[in-house]
């Protein structure tokens, strides 16, 4: 697998550390409101390399974390007169529930801020003893000129970046580009704790690079995130880190594009700010992450409603074709035959043409459109008739393929997807059309298109097509 680093500015061969662990560390959300599409896209993009790595047989240490104390949560916190934990608990618990629409699997670890105190302060003094930062008034920075590196990842040299860069009234850091490390606390409401410079909290940058280190080691494989922490974020943590350790932080460093929204940025001030929360009200996850993954992760895209219904459509032509394969699992009968035998292993080059798209930094819109061709292929092959066990190993190859994309999740405890008010109009129908109370059935089936779910009549049995996925 090849894979296109930031910090190189070139597509390199991935070479883990350990074959048998892979290490990932990706930047995690602020827990003080809904994610939005933008945030959705890093998480959906490497949830999929995740996928695709352990569907090479690789074990992957995946972690992710969450950001529990920041200025954000205290300001909601004060709006809302509640606790900034109060605040930041409750939107972990909506990021799963948005996470897991859009099928992103939970880390195997989520650190979060809080739980990692002692351990940020630790780091922290160990950077002020080797002379990497320094304490001024319960603050600490870091010192970036001590440094030797700084800027290596964003490409930016020091001397540019010294030019722009101020003293904000208050603070007493020795030089406009030192970043702080810890925060004294400041007002009595704001979470603070102990440390050998006073009450306080730490920092933004400080925390990943704590929590890469305790939970995957000094060197990891991989370290992503949206384009836009590139700098000074991940610029910051590879200086303490590096400072730190005295060695490579990460051998890998990927970064998604940007999202725009019908062409602009998105800004609350434009009114054109989507929560993730928000699009499911019109569009199931399982579109959104199809959307997400139709471009490669580093170039822009662009979203909006039109791009939404392509993707819809797109997604609806692959349930279409799973959805022709299980019927015809259903309704055929019979071993695979030598004709089709010889079929099957000409499909195989589409397996190999989806794992070369996907090995070439995780071309997921070449993968998508590997499937598509397969598709096409199968509806060919299987246009007038097929035996049950190739029609088997045609939906095994396609769900094999869907699945390392993260598409095709099954629902939990939904009897297949259908409840028992849906199942008793398909009921009522059939014993309408039985009793030739032709209006009743097509009032039902008028009924169940408004609930988003449209019948077929075929020679073999009724088909159900729910909100483009059938169930029976």
């Amino acid at each position: 697998m090849k894979i296109y680093n930031t910090l190189t500015k070139m597509k390199e061969e991935f070479i883990p550390i350990d074959e048998n662990e892979l290490k990932i560390y990706v930047c995690g959300p602020t827990v003080y409101n809904y994610f939005h599409i933008g945030n959705a896209r890093p998480f959906v993009v490497f949830d999929t390399l995740r996928k695709y790595l352990t569907y090479k047989g690789k074990n992957v240490k995946f972690v992710q974390n969450f950001t529990d104390v920041d200025d954000k949560i205290i300001n909601k916190a004060r709006e809302e007169g509640v606790t900034a934990k109060e605040i930041s608990e409750k939107y972990i618990e909506e990021y799963y529930k948005d996470a897991k629409a859009l099928n992103v699997d939970k880390a195997t670890v989520h650190p979060k801020v809080t739980e990692n105190m002692d351990e940020i302060i630790a780091f922290v003094q160990r950077l002020i003893e080797k002379g990497h930062a320094y304490e001024a008034d319960g603050d600490v920075y870091f010192s970036t000129r001590s440094f030797e590196g700084y800027g290596k990842l964003s490409k930016q040299n020091i001397e540019d970046l010294e030019s722009g860069a101020r003293i904000e009234v208050g603070e007493k850091k020795h030089d406009p580009l030192d970043f702080v490390l810890w925060k004294a606390q400041k007002a009595s409401d704001e979470p603070a704790w102990e440390s050998p410079w006073g009450l306080g909290r730490p920092g933004w940058h400080i925390e990943c690079s704590v929590m890469s280190t305790k939970y995957l080691g000094e060197t990891i494989d991989i370290h992503a995130g949206g384009q836009d922490l590139t700098f000074p974020h991940h610029e910051n943590e590879i200086a303490q880190t590096e400072a730190q350790t005295g060695k490579l932080f990460a051998n890998y460093w990927m970064h998604n594009g940007y999202i725009t929204i019908d062409n602009e940025k998105m800004s609350k001030s434009k009114g054109n700010f989507f929560t993730v929360r928000d699009i499911l009200k019109n569009y199931d996850g399982e579109v959104i992450r199809f959307f997400l993954l139709s471009g490669h992760y580093r170039n822009p895209i662009n979203f909006s409603q039109e791009l939404m219904e392509q993707s819809k459509n797109a997604l609806s032509r692959i349930h279409n074709a799973k959805n022709n394969l299980i019927h015809l699992v259903e309704n055929s009968s019979g071993n695979i035959t030598e004709e089709e035998i010889k079929s099957l292993e000409s499909l195989e080059k589409y397996r190999e043409k989806f794992i070369s798209a996907m090995d070439d930094d995780l071309n997921t819109a070449d993968a998508i459109s590997v499937i598509f061709e397969l598709i096409k292929d199968i509806n060919t092959k299987t246009s007038k008739g097929t035996t049950k066990e190739f029609a088997e190993k045609c939906l095994l190859l396609l769900d094999e393929l869907t699945g390392v994309l993260g598409l095709f999740r099954e629902t939990e405890g939904d009897n297949g997807g259908i409840d028992d008010e849906i199942q008793k109009l398909v009921d009522e129908r059939q014993t309408a059309r039985k009793e030739k109370n032709f209006a009743r059935a097509d009032e039902i089936r008028d009924i169940l298109k408004e609930k988003g779910i449209t019948l077929e009549d075929t020679p073999q049995g009724i088909r159900i097509i729910y909100k483009n996925k059938e169930l029976a």
